[in-house]
């Protein structure tokens, strides 16, 4: 379609059965005017058959395993106004972006509006009790304590997007929580709260679970908003406060671990701010 109103990029690597319901619940959207674009990280199973899917927009690349670069990848292709993410494991009602476009136009000034989620791990809904957190306006402090913006949810200006830089090419992990920190250090976002979008789980491989632990990559995206200046001046000092008290709880575990040239590194690192007085 030329000049949709949203590009809708799907990552992938290797989950071609997951992949193709990710698909269906595109096609199933009550909202028509998008284009569907899916950037395969150099998978070796069956996901190169959608090339040959006429209503989508195949991109394949060499393989690189990390999740911000391909969707780089993607937006860097899109030719819609708004972007929208859908990982390979992740479902969407059909109402999603119905229900999304028109409250994203009413708020020129807002970056991007993202949705409640429904968690499922195989045919077991999961609970989300434990999930207090502002979730409209200004939630950077929020965000600060973990990632509270689903990708699977958003729909964002494309513009804003790529003021931003896109995501952190090198994160491997926790991309997505560094990226919307320089969103919402910056801009108020809007929310939908219902569950339109489907977060799914089950015994396939995923990055969080490949490494047992997010944490570390948690701090590690805060060393590079704070040492490459990526905030405004008035963030950053709660930014470093948030910085610190992650710091001394994962220590504590990665001591326990043998992990002990890590911490090193890392304090070595806040030393280094220290003393430029950052």
């Amino acid at each position: 379609m030329d000049n949709p109103r949203v590009s809708i990029i799907i990552p992938a690597y290797n989950r071609y059965p997951l992949l193709t319901e990710a698909v269906e619940s595109v096609r199933a959207q009550s909202f028509r005017d998008y284009e569907l674009i899916v950037v395969d990280d150099g998978s070796d199973d069956e996901t190169p058959r959608l090339r040959n899917d006429e209503d989508i927009r195949y991109l394949q690349i060499p393989h690189c395993g990390m999740p911000g670069a391909v969707r780089n990848r993607g937006v860097e292709a899109a030719q819609g106004e708004y972007i929208a993410f859908l990982d390979s494991d992740d479902l969407w009602l059909p109402e999603k972006l119905a229900r999304q476009v028109p409250l994203l136009d009413a708020q020129p000034d807002v970056p991007l509006i993202h949705t409640r989620e429904h968690w499922r791990r195989g045919a077991k809904t999961v609970s989300q009790k434990g999930q207090k957190h502002v979730r409209e306006g200004n939630i950077f402090s929020d965000a600060l304590w973990k990632c509270t913006i689903g990708p699977s949810t958003v729909l964002m200006r494309k513009a804003v997007f790529e003021e931003l830089g896109g995501f952190d090419e090198s994160l491997e992990v926790a991309e997505d929580y560094e990226f919307w920190l320089r969103v919402t250090s910056r801009y108020l976002v809007s929310y939908l709260d219902e569950a339109l979008t489907v977060k799914r789980a089950g015994d396939w491989e995923q990055l969080s679970e490949k490494h047992g632990q997010i944490e570390g990559f948690r701090i590690e995206a805060l060393f590079r908003l704070l040492e490459q200046d990526r905030l405004p001046r008035d963030c950053r000092h709660e930014t470093r406060a948030m910085l610190q008290k992650k710091l001394r709880i994962w220590s504590a575990g990665a001591i326990k671990r043998g992990r002990d040239e890590d911490v090193r590194g890392f304090y070595d690192r806040l030393e280094g701010l220290n003393r430029s007085g950052e």
